[in-house]
């Protein structure tokens, strides 16, 4: 069992973990939040020189914690894709730097893929295949996980992520930032049905909805116009009411979705991951339904669910095993489909198997896929 330590600096935490196949041995999380809550939202060029300044004591804090020398650190990883660019170049030098100090080898690591691995580092009887619903501020995405590195993506938003809808509608009801946690709050407050909201759905072109891709941009508009009219009506905006029927709008349409795909597709275990993964709303419905159908949903503790090392780790000690590595020469890149992580890696490390992606079970073709309809 390979001990990775693993740096992510993809966006506005600096952290910083030592993994040991899925047990983590520590883990470091400098947030940001304070920072950047001045602006309402992250600024690339301040998130990217807090790194700088945070990195080298969180690796010390990393090491200390877990209470291990650099002879006892088998390989060292890095978040490379995708993020910010400047942000992402800091965790990826250092990484590249220590692996070359310390004679260890290197793997860069999507992001996207941590957040899958986060899981992991709490249910040790996790394999694929599974379904991953990932929820974050930048991505909302149904992937079918067939093994390490071989992902096929079924849904995905067509505009905003769920995490991103939370930030603005936090905006619009004066909450500040970020968006997510202060909503939760306020929704338990409140009552979900007070207000109908529309869910989102995406129309095929042969009439009907797609049954696995999401929109929120009209969610948001709708509560944009539902504020702007009880303003204009005189009375007090029942913000944790608003709150709570957003969030409930949000969950149940999340939920829907995930559990038609998990159901089409044969798969009978749903894994979560990303910020909103945290969301009691999401929780509590994804896990009734789940029930209801028979199917195993998993979460990541709350710790895991946003940014952090351990998930990078736990990925780089699983890619490590299966002989994977990167070269020196890979770069940070702002946008990289999850389909494509294998790029990260050297070709002769990566079995065609794995690159063709038939290597953990038959593949599926567009042909075979559940047809989408209306629900």
């Amino acid at each position: 069992m390979a001990t990775v330590l693993a740096i992510e600096t993809s966006c506005d935490e600096t952290a910083v973990a030592i993994v040991n196949n899925r047990k983590v041995c520590s883990s470091i999380v400098a947030s940001q939040i304070l920072v950047h809550q001045q602006y309402g939202g992250v600024v690339p060029e301040v998130a990217s020189r807090e790194h700088l300044e945070t990195i080298n004591e969180a690796i010390a804090q990393a090491l200390e914690q877990a209470q291990l020398d650099w002879e006892k650190i088998d390989a060292i990883a890095a978040t490379c894709a995708p993020g910010l660019v400047g942000a992402l170049l800091v965790g990826l030098t250092a990484a590249k730097t220590l692996a070359m100090v310390h004679n260890k080898p290197f793997l860069g690591v999507h992001h996207l893929e941590g957040h899958i691995y986060a899981t992991y580092l709490s249910e040790s009887s996790l394999n694929p295949p599974f379904l991953s619903l990932l929820v974050s501020g930048g991505h909302t995405s149904l992937i079918y996980v067939k093994g390490c590195g071989i992902y096929e993506t079924l849904g995905q938003t067509r505009d905003d992520a769920a995490g991103e809808a939370f930030d603005k509608v936090a905006r619009l009801l004066k909450l500040g930032y970020p968006g997510g946690p202060v909503i939760d709050k306020l929704a338990q407050q409140g009552n979900f049905q007070a207000f109908s909201l529309p869910e989102g759905k995406v129309s095929l072109p042969g009439g009907g909805f797609h049954r696995y891709d999401t929109s929120f941009s009209g969610l948001k508009t709708a509560v944009l116009r539902l504020v702007q009219q009880l303003e204009k009506d005189g009375g007090q905006v029942p913000v944790a009411d608003v709150a709570a029927s957003f969030q409930e709008t949000v969950a149940r349409s999340l939920t829907k979705r995930a559990i038609a795909c998990a159901l089409d597709y044969g798969l009978d275990t749903i894994a979560v991951g990303g910020g909103v993964a945290a969301n009691s709303g999401l929780r509590k419905n994804l896990q009734a339904a789940a029930v209801e159908h028979n199917l195993r949903v998993l979460f990541p503790p709350l710790k895991f669910c946003t940014d952090n090392a351990a998930m990078i780790g736990c990925a780089a000690a699983d890619h490590l095993s299966c002989g994977h590595t990167s070269p020196f020469t890979l770069s940070v890149e702002s946008r990289l489909a999850l389909t494509q992580v294998m790029k990260l890696y050297h070709p002769k490390s990566v079995s065609p198997e794995v690159v063709r992606g038939t290597g953990a079970g038959e593949e599926i073709t567009n042909a075979q896929c559940p047809i989408p309809i209306d629900y």
